[in-house]
């Protein structure tokens, strides 16, 4: 699914020029970060540093992992199709809340650039060249059936954790088929044959 929303980074056009025509304050410019708390004037931007902080935009800087002992999951493999419906309801979920809770079209951008940013980690993970487990942290995961009401509306209700907190009950599921000696070429491989069919058709 997520290979699909490379052609949304378009998008990020409409970001890049609201940044340049809003100066980044000094004490924020010299080292590189950008505060996006009240940015433009727009209240909808209000608190936005406070999730994972105004120096870890994609969660990438301040990540803690704990890998959970208490459960084991082995991955069972289902035929792809079924994969990709899944990711794809993910996809249109991401999409509905944040063009159904998020009014202001530049906040809907900068919430969208960083849920792409942040996600876009996890293939790093894949490729075991970021130095943490492949998992997933089950806590946060478990807030799946707490995003909509039973009506089907959007909750509005604060779930009870922040991006700081990403990463603190990490699972890690076993039974693929990594192999140290082979796996880094194969994974590199499939990962280039992926970008070439995105690439061909931008």
């Amino acid at each position: 699914m997520f290979a699909k929303l490379a052609s949304t980074l378009l998008v990020a056009s409409a970001f890049i020029a609201g940044t340049i025509a809003k100066p980044v304050p000094r004490e924020l410019a010299a080292r590189g970060f950008t505060s996006f708390n009240h940015w433009g004037g727009l209240s909808s931007f209000d608190n936005f540093d406070n999730f994972y902080g105004v120096d870890n935009f994609d969660s990438s800087v301040h990540f803690s992992q704990t890998v959970e002992t208490t459960q084991t999951l082995v991955c069972h493999t289902q035929a792809v199709e079924i994969i990709q419906q899944r990711l794809l309801v993910l996809q249109e979920m991401a999409k509905r809340i944040i063009t159904e809770q998020i009014c202001e079209v530049e906040t809907q951008t900068v919430v969208f650039e960083q849920f792409h940013a942040s996600l876009g980690l996890f293939s790093s993970d894949l490729h075991r060249t970021s130095g943490h487990s492949v998992g997933f942290d089950s806590s946060i995961a478990s807030h799946f059936g707490s995003i909509c009401n039973t009506d089907g509306s959007l909750t509005t209700s604060d779930l009870g954790f922040s991006g700081t907190d990403l990463g603190a009950h990490t699972v890690v599921v076993g039974g693929s088929n990594w192999n140290d000696a082979t796996s880094p070429a194969s994974v590199a491989a499939a990962s280039g044959a992926a970008n070439v069919a995105i690439s061909s058709l931008h």
